[in-house]
């Protein structure tokens, strides 16, 4: 019994003492957090940070609330366009007829289809007798040939405005660097720019003639021209007309960018020029050497239209044919 008592006096100092030395360790790291001296240190440190006069007191204000000005309109933007991207994404007919520049009603696009499956149906019918041929023939006219043509000169007219926008800038810029508002400018460009950019920057002057703001005008710009360069426009003169800001440096780099863009656009379509040409030649060459084999041995390819063996060869060949054509296509499409 007495020499239990020494040895647990012992080995309660101990767990006492390394009690201690982990209290002690703990509240060394955790003091200054404790006691506000690591608080008071860095606001110690930006109050030293601070300028020291009033006009530099109050120059970084300015630019502080300039910058959250922006920070707040690009927010906004950015809310703004995941409403729209769906709508610009998949716009009705009516839309692509106007963005394609047509003045066509929907009537009008209706009877151009009818139109179209009628002489599709004739073409059919002259050059085979199948009534399966006949029939897909018209209902690829019908179909799929109108919408084609509204999406051929929408994307024609999209590219014309792309290639003209530039200027259009220039002339804004050098317009606001010589003193004229920016609505003057737009006049401008309305008048002596080419179309499609003319008749798109007219409907910019006449929406401010109804009444409504200059950047709420130039924000409908991306609803009818889907593209970014259109919506960059949009964004810089928003900006400007909120946040304020030397406009004509905005649009000055605009400009470049603009051009900068169109240029790589160019290298693209030239680098891979020769890989369109060869898919080209690769899909067309089954039907041009079928299309010869009718007209030199109508009696030896006749056999794939007139046995049901043949139809299913040829359905078959049209689907691997097809499944070839968009995996080429997918490999030269570069998304830009």
């Amino acid at each position: 019994m007495a020499d239990t008592l020494p040895s647990t006096i012992s080995t309660l100092a101990v767990a006492l003492l390394f009690a201690l030395c982990i209290g002690g360790v703990i509240y060394a790291v955790f003091q200054p957090a404790l006691s506000g001296s690591k608080r008071r240190d860095a606001r110690m440190h930006v109050i030293a940070a601070r300028p020291q006069s009033t006009e530099k007191r109050r120059q970084v204000k300015d630019s502080d609330r300039k910058r959250r000005s922006v920070q707040e309109q690009l927010k906004e933007f950015e809310e703004r366009q995941k409403n729209k991207q769906s709508r610009r994404n998949n716009p009705t007919l009516s839309v692509r007829i106007e963005q394609a520049g047509l003045s066509w009603e929907r009537k009008h696009f209706i009877y151009f289809s009818i139109a179209s499956g009628v002489v599709f149906m004739v073409i059919a019918l002259i050059v085979s007798p199948n009534i399966w041929v006949t029939l897909g023939l018209t209902f690829a006219g019908a179909l799929g040939f109108p919408r084609w043509y509204v999406n051929y000169k929408r994307q024609k007219r999209f590219n014309k405005f792309l290639d003209e926008l530039p200027s259009a800038v220039d002339i804004i810029v050098r317009g606001v660097k010589a003193g004229l508002p920016l609505g003057d400018c737009i006049k401008i460009v309305a008048r002596e720019a080419n179309e499609p950019v003319a008749s798109e920057f007219q409907k910019i002057v006449e929406t401010q003639v109804m009444g409504i703001s200059l950047s709420d005008a130039v924000a409908r710009l991306p609803d009818r021209v889907p593209l970014a360069e259109a919506n960059f426009f949009a964004i810089v003169v928003a900006i400007q007309q909120k946040a304020g800001g030397g406009l004509s440096e905005a649009l000055s780099n605009l400009s470049r960018v603009l051009r900068g863009r169109k240029t790589l656009k160019r290298k693209i379509k030239a680098l891979s020029s020769e890989a369109k040409s060869s898919a080209g030649i690769i899909g067309s060459l089954p039907i041009v050497v079928s299309g010869i084999l009718g007209l030199t041995a109508p009696d030896y390819i006749g056999l794939l239209f007139t046995t049901t063996t043949g139809n299913i060869i040829i359905g078959g060949g049209l689907f691997w044919m097809f499944c070839g054509i968009m995996v080429m296509r997918q490999m030269i499409n570069f998304d830009f």
